[in-house]
């Protein structure tokens, strides 16, 4: 099939001190099958090599793909960083990949295939594989340690981790991400779908769990029971830091809300209400036990029911033992 009759697939990567895995990154990109692609790197603000490492690939990936855009900036974060790539994209799908993972041959083929079959859709992924420090396939114990020994392992793939399959036909589903987020990395995204979700918010840290619950608001979101990923575990992965990880969920949790509240229900799936209702009725529930409350008490040979209404106290039943 030639080229041109191919959709163009914008590879987008925000790059930041992986000096010692970009190549890499690169590499996987440049052996991918499917192969109507743009590559664009926004290295933000690195303080090692980075860039540079980058900027040695140039040439060949001038060679490989129909355009090549790289650009150096000062530090911004993840999410101006990614609105950014997406504006300087060109083609009607979006492969994200950081600058220290990897990309499997078939990955974006695959990927595409499943998009251009199913409208309906608006992000698709596959699994990950877990890779160490030199790329060499490992897998988790417990606590999420390095080992390579498959039979003693605890999560043998990204998916394993966070219960794929046990979500069945709910992944991907809003009221399920609502609850946390469940998507695996290397996912390939609908361009347009970002006209109605619009783009990263700064007031939204966690911003692929952010992304991922807008574009379900308007579009299903599949997974591919295939590892099409390697997923870099080494010591300077942001998630391993989970203080800093989970105010930075609070802080998505929060501003998520606040969109609910403004969303205008008619243009989004109907379990996005069902969500927001939910939502809405668990913190009555809450305010409500906390002005009327019903105890019971047992002392001393006496059992009585006591009624607590705004800081009053009523007996309503007392027995003698």
């Amino acid at each position: 099939m030639l080229i041109n009759k191919l959709p163009l697939v914008s590879v987008v990567v925000p790059s930041y001190n992986h000096e010692n895995y970009v190549q890499e990154t690169i590499k996987s990109i440049i052996s991918q099958i499917y192969e109507n692609i743009e590559l664009i790197i926004i290295d933000d603000g690195s303080t090692d090599s980075t860039y540079e490492k980058i900027l040695e690939m140039e040439s060949l990936c001038k060679e490989r793909f129909v355009n090549v855009i790289f650009k150096k900036q000062e530090n911004q974060g993840i999410g101006s960083t990614c609105n950014k790539l997406i504006n300087l994209s060109s083609g009607d799908y979006i492969y994200y990949i950081a600058s220290d993972d990897l990309a499997k041959a078939d990955a974006i083929k695959d990927e595409v295939l499943f998009l251009q079959k199913n409208s309906d859709y608006a992000l698709v992924v596959g699994d990950n594989e877990i890779i160490d420090d030199n790329g060499k396939v490992s897998y988790w114990d417990k606590f999420r340690n390095i080992t390579y020994n498959q039979d003693k392992a605890y999560y043998k793939t990204f998916a394993d981790f966070l219960k794929i399959k046990q979500l069945k036909n709910n992944f991907g589903t809003y009221l399920y991400l609502y609850r946390g987020n469940h998507i695996p990395n290397g996912y390939l995204v609908r361009k347009s779908i970002y006209d109605k979700t619009g783009l990263y918010n700064k007031n939204a840290p966690l911003e692929d769990w952010f992304m991922n619950l807008q574009i379900a608001k308007y579009a299903k979101i599949k997974y591919l029971d295939k590892v099409l990923f390697s997923y870099r575990w080494h010591q300077n992965n942001t998630i391993k830091h989970s203080e800093k990880i989970q105010k930075l969920y609070d802080l998505t949790f929060q501003y998520e809300n606040i969109l609910l509240a403004k969303t205008d229900f008619r243009c989004v799936n109907k379990e996005v209400l069902n969500c927001f209702l939910y939502g809405k009725l668990t913190k009555r529930l809450i305010l409500l036990y906390k002005i009327i409350e019903l105890r019971r008490y047992k002392k001393n040979r006496v059992k009585m029911w006591v009624l607590h209404l705004l800081g009053l106290d009523f007996i309503i039943c007392k027995k003698i033992l």
